[in-house]
């Protein structure tokens, strides 16, 4: 939004400072200033002359070589402007300026002769925007003074333009307009603000209503977004150009003149931040205007000569016939202000900034009003702008004629509550970490037209209405207004004072510690963290059922709109992506996953899950192993327990299509089925194309991870005697579950036997050789021969009587 400085001193005096030094100030105070810009410049080095001799160009038919003088100097340039005569007085720009429309004046042959600079027409000067030939300053001015600059003559001034970033007003509606930024800078730089809206203005102006009954009504209906409707009806009004002054400033910030009645709307929404429009009164069918939420799709063309289809809920301002305007967006083209009006109504309203935004995003329409609308704006500054607008027509047209009163409809503007709120010196400056007395503090809150009452110890902040909607709302709204206008920058930076003592874990973080330490540093495995949102799209790969689990409204993306019930299918994805580089690895993960809940919505639980792949062998027993081990590590008890379809897995579904036929194991901790050790289903990998052999161990720890855990480690000396170890091969059918082969040893009463683990899996033909291996060790003596080998024939026969002989 560009804010003119020049503008800015019709309310309050700005000081004399380098103009990027009061974009500075203004940025560090209030809002971020994105360019300085300076307008005028140009018009200073522009000046009068009067052509002394005009001949044909050598070389073309249509140019001329055109002398002049300023009254000192003679100069020559090449011109093809038709209208430029002997004698007339115009205007002569010199090399190395830059003029509005871009051009930078250098040195330039054309058609072989040096042009030393250029006579310029109005729209080179920036007066129009468009024009036939060079301007003729003698028809404009009596006699203008030969060598006179631009500004001297049309008593113009130059100005400074403040680019200020429009997202960093978004939550301050008043700075929408110039009277509001004028209020800053009267506050950044302690000077007094020059308020000419004050009850004997208005008073002066609502004199001007006549006791004639207004020619136009207004009626708010029920269900529509409108806060606040006023309506004037202004006669005799004739439509014109516009003062040059207000062109000026309305081009300097970006708008184009238009006429001198659309020109004052525009102006007064710049100056006071509201925006407002004017009918012509005689294209308005019937007594009334009427604001309505449409019952049906409606075809209506805006200003800009678009025709838009609005939908029903749209609330529009109409007539007895047709909508008028589409409300705090855009005007309609049936009752635009043209050449021959010359009835007025004036209309300043307020509407619900979410309903103008929804309308305004989905027909891709943005404006200046819909810009402000979106805001927040106040209800009781209506009535001020709409008497502002009145001041300008009135002086623009003395002859204008007020008919009737203001009209108003819509919610009752006397029961919006005036926000106060309590505070006090020592609160502030505590917050703030630097001392400001309390009449720096009053100077402040005052300049910004913050009423306070009462002392340092206690005092009550009363806030303006228009810093009310959206802005100032508690205490800690006061210290940012105290801080931002000291300067947070002169806020010396301190330590926090605050006491420093260690941190004690509660028992699930020490749990969760514990693991990850296990797994990190025994089992050589990486820790993941997986993305709890996912998509149908993974689920459908990984054939897994979401359940009807919690879908999210606003999903950023079709691939994150689920919050996952497990971790699989976030762990296969992994997988697949890191199969592509690694021909085995593992990974980790203590994460969480969340389950609909008709109690509490939700129910989340905390899971720890582990993934082993493999692309020669499957990696089933190594994570058997090591999920034991994991669990013995951290004394919780479990239990492995074969498939049982009256006792299922908590922490998977075992139904799923996923879950290998063999390869499966639950973990029974604490008297629930809340752990399980599985192999993925070829054709689920198929679906990744994971190339290899998956594992997967499951366990939901919610249940037991917030109570302390026992230490329950057992201390003792390493042996003295050396142990000894047993391997054989035993060969069965591939259906056969390795575990049974490990249970059917399990009841063998030798207390030398420390451990018998699988050493190693063969696959041939249908069956597969399982080799086991036997660890004795008696800590009191070395183990004899005859010991050891009485020992491994009970090994063999005992395997043999359950159905698991040896290989031969």
């Amino acid at each position: 939004m560009l804010i003119s400085i020049d503008w800015i001193k019709d309310f309050v005096k700005v000081p004399d400072l380098d103009a990027n030094e009061i974009g500075s100030k203004f940025t560090l105070a209030t809002a971020e200033v994105e360019d300085v810009l300076s307008v005028g410049d140009h018009l200073e080095a522009i000046t009068v002359v009067e052509v002394l001799e005009k001949e044909k160009h050598p070389e073309a038919d249509k140019l001329n070589l055109v002398t002049f003088t300023n009254g000192k100097d003679k100069f020559q340039v090449v011109c093809g402007a038709a209208n430029v005569r002997f004698g007339m007085r115009t205007a002569y720009a010199p090399l190395g300026i830059t003029l509005p429309n871009g051009l930078t004046l250098e040195p330039k042959k054309i058609r072989g002769v040096l042009s030393e600079g250029m006579l310029c027409s109005e729209e080179e000067l920036g007066f129009a925007e468009d024009s036939a030939g060079i301007i003729e300053l003698d028809k404009v001015f009596d006699n203008p003074e030969l060598g006179k600059n631009m500004l001297e003559l049309y008593n113009e001034k130059k100005d400074v333009l403040l680019d200020v970033d429009n997202k960093s007003l978004t939550h301050r509606p008043d700075l929408w307009g110039h009277f509001g930024i004028a209020r800053e800078f009267a506050t950044i730089f302690e000077n007094e603000l020059q308020n000419p809206f004050n009850e004997s203005w208005s008073k002066d102006l609502k004199s001007k209503f006549s006791s004639d009954s207004a020619p136009m009504k207004i009626k708010v209906e029920e269900g529509t977004s409108c806060l606040g409707y006023f309506g004037l009806s202004v006669d005799n009004v004739k439509v014109g150009e516009s003062p040059l002054w207000m062109k000026k400033r309305l081009q300097a910030v970006g708008l184009r003149p238009i006429n001198n009645i659309v020109d004052i709307s525009n102006y007064v929404m710049l100056e006071l931040g509201i925006p407002l429009h004017i009918f012509d009164r005689e294209k308005i069918s019937g007594d009334t205007v009427v604001i309505t939420s449409l019952k049906d799709e409606t075809e209506f063309t805006t200003l800009d000569e678009e025709k838009r289809k609005l939908v029903a809920g749209d609330t529009v301002i109409g007539d007895s016939d047709k909508p008028l305007v589409l409300a705090g967006i855009m005007g309609g083209l049936n009752s635009g202000v043209d050449e021959n009006t010359s009835k007025i109504f004036i209309e300043v309203a307020n509407w619900k900034a979410a309903e103008v935004r929804k309308t305004s995003t989905r027909l891709g329409l943005r404006t200046d009003s819909s810009s402000r609308y979106e805001k927040t704006l106040d209800s009781l500054m209506l009535e001020r702008t709409l008497l502002r607008t009145l001041e300008y027509i009135l002086k623009e047209n003395p002859e204008a004629k007020v008919i009737g009163d203001i009209q108003y409809d819509g919610p009752n503007l006397s029961e919006i509550k005036p926000v106060s709120i309590e505070s006090s010196a020592t609160k502030i400056n505590k917050a703030l970490g630097k001392e400001v007395s309390f009449d720096e503090m009053k100077r402040i809150f005052t300049s910004l037209d913050i009423q306070i009452e009462g002392s340092a110890d206690k005092f009550i902040a009363h806030i303006p209405s228009y810093r009310a909607t959206k802005d100032i709302e508690t205490g800690s709204c006061l210290v940012e207004e105290i801080g931002r206008v000291i300067g947070f920058d002169n806020i010396a930076p301190t330590s926090p004072k605050l006491d420093i003592s260690p941190v004690k874990l509660s028992p699930a973080q020490k749990l969760h510690r514990s693991m990850k330490n296990f797994m990190v540093n025994h089992a050589s495995a990486f820790e993941v963290m997986t993305y709890p949102m996912i998509g149908p799209k993974l689920l459908k790969k990984a054939m897994y059922d979401h359940k009807g689990g919690l879908e999210l409204i606003n999903a950023l993306s079709k691939d994150a709109a689920l919050m996952r019930e497990s971790l699989v299918p976030s762990f296969l994805e992994a997988a697949a992506a890191n199969a592509k580089n690694s021909s085995a690895f593992k990974f980790f993960e203590i994460g969480r996953t969340y389950h609909a809940n008709d109690k509490d919505f939700v129910k989340e639980e905390s899971v720890y899950g582990a993934l082993y792949f493999d692309k020669e062998s499957t990696p089933f027993m190594d994570l058997l192993n090591d999920t034991t081990r994991l669990l013995d590590s951290v004394n919780i008890n479990y239990q492995l327990n074969d498939r049982n379809p009256k006792f299922k897995s908590n922490a998977v579904d075992e139904d799923w299509n996923g879950i290998h036929p063999y390869e499966f194991y639950n973990l029974r901790i604490q008297g629930k089925m809340d752990g399980v050790i599985f192999s993925v289903h070829p054709l689920v990998l198929k679906q990744f194309k994971i190339k290899g052999n998956v594992s997967i161990a499951l366990v939901n720890m919610s249940a037991f991870e917030s109570r302390p855990q026992k230490d329950k480690v057992k201390y003792q000396p390493l042996a003295k005697f050396p142990g000894s170890t047993f391997d054989c091969t035993v060969e069965v059918s591939e259906e056969v579950a390795v575990g049974d082969i490990l249970k059917s040893l399990s009841k063998l009463k030798i207390k030398e036997l420390t451990s018998t683990t699988i050493a190693d899996i063969y696959k041939h033909d249908n069956m597969k050789s399982v080799t086991l291996r036997s660890e004795f060790l008696d800590p009191n003596s070395t183990l004899s021969g005859e010991f050891i080998t009485e020992a491994s024939n009970k090994i063999v026969e005992t395997l043999e009587k359950n159905g698991f002989p040896l290989k031969k």
